[in-house]
């Protein structure tokens, strides 16, 4: 049995933010979170209600760094619908937040950053506790699993989850080579392993044609990729395969617009994975990443040039119909 982790980061948007006030707070969240437009809601209500109709499980990584600016209630704002709809509530962290709260900053220096490995271990140590326990007081259990925002971590931020007991961190993304992410593991580590402390359970891949790899994000991936890769990765007896997607991503934020073609992407993920064999949907508090079986190494869903050409035609037709995130 393959287990897929749907890892939704869930987060307001610290780049829409013009109103430090209850107003600039509900529009942030309407268009980050709830994703309210005239054809609907597509936020994480749409997402929830999706994941309960073809009986699939899903793992939420909610930042709860807007705390800062707009109190504990903007949190429990995200996190109740995602309790009540029984599905993981786990740890995100957007350091950019700290320069929108001024004074509110917690650290002593005041220091600020748009990446978690922009601060030494002794304040990545305290942003996290912070957020830990925002994210707890807000209504959530207390978190086993973190990923960085931008995947900005580094192995002082694996340490200092260590240290907060976090067991787990899904920051490592192993296509992005030139990505945000500091961590000290390659584009081979695809597998959860042991590192500084934690188990590192590396975002999924598929093989490109230029010899590469291609991040499994439902904007990155068609339908037709992410089933493949998870087949792939069933046939190759992977314990696990990880999936990212974001509370916001099936709409274009500024138009306020739902983007059919990845709304149909996500359905239609969900749908494929009721009816596939020997594959099931789990969450880090129920039934969290085992550790590869020693010396395993797969590799990704090789390329196919018909599947990455009605992708590449997908991708043209979507952004020229609606547009960028």
């Amino acid at each position: 049995m393959t287990c897929v982790f749907i890892t939704i980061d869930t987060e307001y948007s610290s780049g829409l933010v013009d109103d430090l006030g209850p107003a600039g707070r509900a529009e942030n969240y309407a268009r980050s979170i709830a994703c309210l437009t005239p054809d609907g809601p597509a936020g994480i209500t749409h997402k929830l209600e999706l994941l309960e109709r073809y009986g699939q499980k899903a793992v939420f990584f909610v930042d709860p760094m807007p705390a800062l600016v707009w109190g504990v209630a903007a949190i429990e704002d995200v996190v109740a619908p995602i309790l009540e709809a029984g599905q993981d509530v786990q740890l995100h962290c957007h350091t950019e937040w700290l320069a929108i709260a001024g004074d509110a900053n917690p650290l002593a220096s005041k220091r600020t950053g748009t990446n978690l490995f922009d601060f030494p271990l002794d304040e990545q140590a305290a942003i996290l506790e912070y957020a830990r326990d925002t994210l707890v007081a807000a209504g959530a259990p207390a978190p086993v699993a973190f990923r960085a925002g931008n995947y900005g971590a580094n192995d002082d931020t694996l340490r200092a989850l260590a240290d907060l007991d976090i067991a787990y961190d899904s920051s490592h993304c192993p296509a992005l080579a030139s990505g945000a992410s500091r961590i000290s593991l390659g584009g081979d580590d695809r597998d959860p392993l042991r590192h500084c402390g934690v188990i590192e359970v590396p975002v999924g891949t598929i093989g490109t044609l230029g010899g590469g790899q291609r991040h499994a994000q439902i904007t990155a991936l068609s339908l037709a990729e992410m089933v493949a890769a998870i087949r792939h990765a069933r046939d190759e007896r992977r314990h696990s395969f990880t999936l990212v997607s974001h509370s916001f991503e099936l709409i274009n934020r500024r138009k306020l617009a739902v983007n059919r073609i990845v709304r149909r992407r996500f359905e239609g993920l969900c749908r494929e994975l009721q009816r596939m064999k020997r594959v099931t949907t789990s969450t880090y508090r129920d039934d969290p990443p085992r550790l590869a079986d020693p010396g395993q190494t797969i590799a990704p869903l090789p390329a196919d040039p018909l599947r990455t050409g009605a992708r590449m035609v997908e991708q043209v037709v979507s952004n020229t119909l609606y547009g960028a995130l």
